[in-house]
């Protein structure tokens, strides 16, 4: 492949630390040929900039943005997950596939304008009509994605129960997977559509309140059989655990880890309420855990056990899930102070050199990517060209240094210190 353009920042994020004089050579593929000093005089200068690997967005539901500022009024009392779920039914109920496909872009756009080069999208509205089960909002979710510039990963999604055992509820249906030999069909489909190489395929299995046993067990079978990533909604609520250990006779964790392979390719999503002795063994099987800290907030969904699930410090990733706010800069923030203000201490998210800031950064970049198996989220030769800058004049930094500024970016600024975005060596934002 021949070299299509040379990237040079004030600085640059490699190997942990920000550093000068770095070029980037990128090749007619979007992938990273060389990183150093190289002789190539730069194609593109970035003055004033420091450049960094593209976050990884690792659980997102794109429609859900259209729930922004509707579910926070409490005039008949306190809320829940669950209070919530029934406004975002409503909310499924009055969308058409045009009402669809503008919230997704608006979700998209949202998440490259704050680094986002690549998005997990646990996709279950599947049905524009429920009647005929046309899965025509799949093919505009990818047409969404397409068209916006970011990197997809869409996780098709299986729902069939509207819990453990039960049928779905009419507000349901659009979210419907009658059968395996059907859900697979769909998957050959889509895997014919795809815009590649910027976008790929996964499974999800939603959750164990929506997905029979048996289908489960075949789902992540189906995967494995695919080389795909396998995504699921796991103990995010107190209900859920006790529906299940009513009902299964454990927890949805443990019954996980008795009847499915766990592995590189696993993610649990939230794990919220995961107990230590299941947790151990999920991550010491090399399961990962996406946290989505502005969401688990809004719903009050409770915090998980950040610290013990560091102790894989590459099993940790991060999602924007329901889009009530979209600012992975902020996620990361609150993965830390989150845990400050549960355990009253400071440097939860620590790495081995006592550095939370660069912990959060490879939470947000090489697990995600890890999780959704992506060649990306470093700045390494032979990985994908994703990329983002933040401008060094914002006066949400000022007073930075080399030594401070990731700590900088993540504790005192946001997303809008982003300017340019690059994915797959296309600058799709900021030029």
């Amino acid at each position: 492949m021949s070299v299509r353009q040379v990237i040079e920042a004030d600085w640059t994020w490699l190997d942990g630390r920000f550093q000068a004089g770095v070029r980037i050579a990128v090749d007619d593929a979007g992938r990273i040929a060389a990183v150093g000093p190289l002789p190539q005089p730069p194609t593109r200068r970035l003055k004033d900039r420091a450049l960094l690997p593209g976050f990884v967005n690792g659980h997102s539901h794109a429609f859900q943005r259209g729930l922004r500022g509707w579910t926070e009024n409490f005039a008949g009392g306190a809320g829940s997950f669950w209070t919530w779920r029934e406004a975002m039914y409503a909310l499924v109920q009055r969308l058409d596939r045009e009402r669809f496909r503008s919230l997704c872009r608006l979700a998209f756009d949202e998440m490259l304008a704050t680094g986002v080069t690549s998005v997990a999208e646990f996709h279950y509205l599947h049905h524009d009509d429920p009647l005929t089960r046309d899965f025509a909002l799949d093919r505009v979710l990818l047409e969404t994605a397409a068209e916006a510039g970011v990197r997809l990963v869409l996780l098709a999604t299986y729902y069939r129960t509207g819990g453990i055992g039960k049928p779905l509820v009419e507000l349901q249906r659009r979210f419907e997977t009658r059968s395996l030999d059907e859900f697979r069909r769909q998957l050959d489909r889509l895997a014919a559509q795809l815009d590649r190489p910027r976008q790929t395929l996964g499974i999800a299995a939603h959750s164990i309140r929506a997905v029979p046993p048996e289908d489960l067990i075949a789902l992540r079978r189906e995967a494995a059989a695919r080389g795909w990533p396998f995504h699921m909604h796991v103990e995010e609520q107190r209900q859920e655990v006790e529906e299940c250990s009513f009902v299964l006779g454990t927890t949805p964790l443990e019954w996980l880890l008795e009847h499915v392979e766990i592995g590189p390719r696993f993610t649990a999503i939230h794990a919220t309420h995961a107990s230590g002795d299941a947790l151990d063994r999920f991550l010491a099987a090399g399961g990962n855990i996406c946290l989505c800290p502005i969401t688990e907030a809004n719903l009050g969904d409770g915090m998980a056990d950040v610290p013990r699930m560091l102790e894989r410090p590459e099993a940790v990733c991060i999602g924007t899930d329901s889009n009530i706010r979209i600012d992975l800069p902020e996620e990361l923030r609150w993965l830390e102070y989150g845990q400050r203000l549960r355990l009253e201490r400071r440097g939860v998210c620590r790495g081995l050199s006592g550095d939370v800031a660069a912990q959060l950064l490879d939470c947000g970049t090489v697990n995600g990517a890890r999780a959704l198996g992506l060649d990306a989220g470093r700045i390494a030769v032979g990985l994908a060209a994703d990329l983002f800058t933040i401008d060094l004049t914002c006066p949400a930094l000022s007073g930075w240094t080399p030594q401070t500024l990731a700590a900088s970016f993540l504790c005192g600024g946001d997303g809008s210190v982003v300017r340019e975005v690059c994915v797959g060596g296309r600058w799709v934002l900021g030029v």
